[in-house]
Order: structure tokens, then sequence, then C-alpha cells
């Protein structure tokens, strides 16, 4: 029988159009297969209350999550869309029932007991919260509904971009000085913030959200008047024009900014001046269960991105034609020396997935410093337990390389959430705990 897979996507953060993207890519790979029988889901409602949809062929082909999401919420204007298409459908029932067996013409509300009953794995195919930072996989794990990715603990490090870096430094890796900017300390005495900030850090420097998806108000701060204007963004506060706080900091879309009550800051990693080469790269990893249950890494070829501006968006990063990436990355213009960086680099890699005990697959961001005589530096930027699965995504093309096509590669992502049920893996601790207590 086939296995019964709930492919969930949308959500409630900025990323929630790359969410529907991964979804539908993810969900037309197994469609396509013997092996799979996927349930498209939509998750809409809010943080405090989740409402998943099972979604009908023609709004999984709308390319708007909030399109999608209005109209679930909205019965009417399905009402109003029945109407029409009814004696459509009843035309086309001798083609339908043929070929288009078990489609979805509705939507349907469903519980997570109901949908434990419809499926037997989640694909989680969310980006940002409540997907990547352990309250979904705890609900799932209530539930003891498998899924995809990175367990409650490992996930709810991951999310906090502070926590993850505080906890990789003292694991002995490269990571950005960080500092965390309350709406509080700001409000209280704004020029003291900012002469603190301007003590411990020079311009530019990095803005980012503390816990939120990859590139999402993501910021390189020039000048004092852009960290104001990146606070007032991200503290709402009033302006006489708003407009001109989001042209100030540079951002593309307005809505690029959520509000927060902290947000923040980073050096700015850049070539020294003994850095031979100096580059951004992105790499993808799969895991694998050995004989004893211990996780095996599998680390892709990186990819070396190019970003039109300092930061690459959100668009470069995972949609068709609007970024470039290398892959594999150029380490070296000697063949036989960028191989051997390449394999430096990549175990340095799987030393940071062991140590956050990432499981299934994920994607490292990093920066790589390589200086001469091929001593080899990676700073880790950022670690997404689920990486977008856009068909544009270089982490498609790193498996290639490795001999899986899209499909293989989803495929070894499900049959891992399926055995890792069965194993107890051990999870990192100290700064863990406090991510736990404080998300949940």
């Amino acid at each position: 029988m086939k296995k019964r897979i709930g492919v969930i996507m949308g959500g409630f953060t900025p990323e929630r159009h790359i969410s529907l993207e991964s979804g539908r890519n993810v969900y037309s790979k197994l469609i396509a297969s013997v092996k799979y029988d996927p349930l498209p889901l939509f998750l809409s409602g809010s943080m405090q209350a989740h409402r998943i949809f099972t979604l009908p062929t023609f709004l999984l082909l709308k390319d708007n999550a909030d399109d999608i999401h209005d109209f679930l919420l909205h019965p009417a204007k399905f009402r109003e869309l029945e109407a029409l298409l009814t004696p459509i459908r009843a035309e086309a029932l001798g083609i339908t029932k043929v070929y288009a067996k078990g489609a979805i013409f509705k939507p349907e509300e469903l519980t997570y007991q109901a949908l434990k009953e419809r499926i037997d794995f989640i694909f989680i195919a969310l980006h940002g919260r409540p997907g990547e930072d352990g309250t979904l996989q705890m609900i799932l794990e209530q539930y003891d509904i498998p899924y995809n990715g990175s367990g409650i603990e490992t996930t709810a490090l991951t999310i906090d971009k502070y926590a993850t870096n505080q906890f990789l430094i003292q694991k002995g890796f490269y990571a950005a000085k960080q500092l965390i900017i309350t709406q509080k300390k700001w409000n209280h005495n704004q020029i003291a913030c900012i002469d603190a900030i301007e003590k411990n850090f020079s311009y530019p420097m990095i803005a980012k959200p503390v816990d939120d998806g990859c590139s999402t108000g993501v910021t390189k701060i020039n000048n004092r008047s852009m960290l104001i204007a990146y606070a007032s963004a991200s503290f709402q506060i009033q302006q006489k024009n708003p407009c001109d706080v989001v042209q100030t900091i540079g951002l593309q879309e307005k809505s690029s900014m959520v509000p927060q009550e902290r947000f923040l800051l980073e050096d700015f990693i850049k070539k020294d001046t003994a850095v031979l080469h100096f580059l951004e790269t992105t790499t993808g990893l799969l895991t694998h269960i050995g004989d004893n249950g211990e996780t095996i890494y599998e680390v892709f070829e990186p990819s070396e991105v190019l970003a039109a501006d300092s930061i690459l968006s959100l668009a470069e990063k995972f949609l068709a034609g609007a970024g470039h990436n290398i892959t594999p990355a150029r380490f070296h213009a000697d063949a036989k020396t960028s191989v051997t960086i390449s394999q430096m680099v990549r175990a340095q890699l799987a030393k940071v997935a062991q140590v956050l005990n990432v499981q299934g697959y994920a994607r490292i961001d990093a920066f790589v410093k390589i200086y001469p005589h091929q001593k080899v530096e990676i700073w880790v930027i950022e670690i997404n337990a689920l990486p977008a699965m856009t068909p544009a995504t270089c982490i498609f093309h790193q498996c290639a390389l490795n001999g899986y096509t899209p499909f293989d590669f989803i495929d070894a992502i499900i049959q891992y959430g399926f055995k890792k049920t069965h194993f107890t893996t051990s999870s990192p601790s100290g700064i863990l705990d406090k991510c736990i207590k404080k998300n949940y």
C-alpha cells in the first residue's frame, strides 16, 4: 500500500509564499510516484490556534499564499465558485474519475486528531514558526505522527540565531559577535542604546530578527540613520512617513519587516588582509541511520552564493531566475586544491550538524575564509533546519552531484523520518534547555 503523506505548507510568516512553492514542489514529486499518496495541506489561523485545511487543486495552483489563506477563511467565496464549477465537473466526470482519482474539489478543515487518521507521515514544508521552532514537532509527537527533519529540541535552538551562534562559539566554532537590542532598552534611552552599540560594533553591521526564517528582515546597516530606521521599523515606532523608514533601510518590501520586541546585531564578516579567498556558501546535507542507530551525515558539495546586494533576498535564494549560485563552490583556481578545500569545509560542517543534533536534512549558510597553506575557517551564518524545497533551490543541484534525483532526495528525507522514530537520539544541552523554556 502507498504511504499517505500529508504535505503541510503556508503558515503565518513572511516566508509563507516560499513555503507554498516548497510544498507544491514536494507534493508534485510525490503524486507522480508509485510509492506515496500525498495530501496537500495548508496551515492557516494563528500561532495560538492552528487551522489546517486540505487544499483543492485550484487553490494549490495559486501563487499567492495570502489569496489561499483568505479563500479558506471565507467560505462564502467558495460557495460562489461552487455554483460555477459544479456543472463543469459533471460534464468532465468521465475524464476525472479515470485520470483524477482522489482529486480534492473542496477544502476540508481537519483537527490534528483527524489528520492522524488520514495520513501516515507529515512532510513539513513550512518556513519559520511554527514549523521550524519545535512547535509543530511537539504537536506531531503528541499525536504520534512521524515527520521530516530535526526534533523538538534542535529546531527550538536553531530558530534562535543568537542562541545557536552562542552555542556554536562555546563548542569552538567561528561565528559573528552578536548583541540583542530590546524594545524596552531602546525606548528607555535611545541615545545610550546607540552609544553602547557603536562602542561594541563598527559600521557596517548586520541587523536581523532573532528568531525568524532566513533572509527575512536581514539588513546591512551602514550608518546611524539606518540603525534608527531599522529599530523604528522593528519596534513599529510611529513615523511621520513610514515609507521613508523602509526606503532608508533599503528594504524592497515593507512586508518583509515584522513587528518584534527585539532584534539582533552582528559583526559584518568580511575578508581580512591575510585571507587569500573569501566567499559565502550554502551547503545542504542529508542524514542516514547506521547499523547501531548512529547518525551518519552526508554533506553535499557547497554552493557559492552571489547576491545582487550584500544580503541575499528570499527570492534570490529560492525562486527561479531571481539569484545566482555556483555549484560546486569555487574554493580555488586549481581544481585539485579546490576539491581538498571542499572536503575540509564539508568535514567541518558535518561537525556543526553533529553538535546541534541535526536530523533528516538541513542547510548551513556560512562564510569561508581561505588563508595561505590551505588554512580554512568556516564562519557559520545560520542553520536552516527545514530548508526550502522550491524547484530552484540549490540543495537540489547539490544532491544531484551525489546521484539523487529530486524525488530520491525527498524519498530519503521521508524514509529517515519514518526510521528515526525507532531510535533515541541525544540532543545538545545547556543553551538548548533555556530555549525550550523560553519558547514553550
